[in-house]
């Protein structure tokens, strides 16, 4: 299995545990809120074109500067569900890969 099949696989569990939350309504808008600002970020990130490839890479620095994000924009609380809103970010952004298949 390749480091991006393991990537995906983890983008797809957060994805995940993302979506159980739906049973949550308080804090599955939380961390609907706290995805977007991670999504706004990685379209200013990687842009709006881009390879899995390149999505991937972006991730193995990502907890770094999601945390500087989600710190300065965030209401307090955000730091517990950091990796999953992190995973779910990815997982819904590399949709858009130029080389993306499900």
């Amino acid at each position: 299995m390749s480091q991006l099949e393991v990537t995906r696989q983890e983008w797809e569990a957060g994805r995940r545990l993302f979506e159980a939350a739906q049973d949550e309504a308080g804090r599955y808008q939380r961390l609907l809120e706290l995805r977007e600002l991670l999504l706004d970020e990685l379209r200013r990130r990687v842009g709006q074109t881009y390879t899995l490839t390149e999505l991937a890479a972006a991730y193995a620095d990502s907890e770094r500067w999601a945390r500087e994000v989600l710190a300065e924009r965030a209401t307090p609380g955000w730091p517990r569900e950091l990796t999953t809103v992190l995973a779910a970010a990815f997982a819904a952004y590399q949709r858009g890969a130029v080389d993306y298949e499900p």
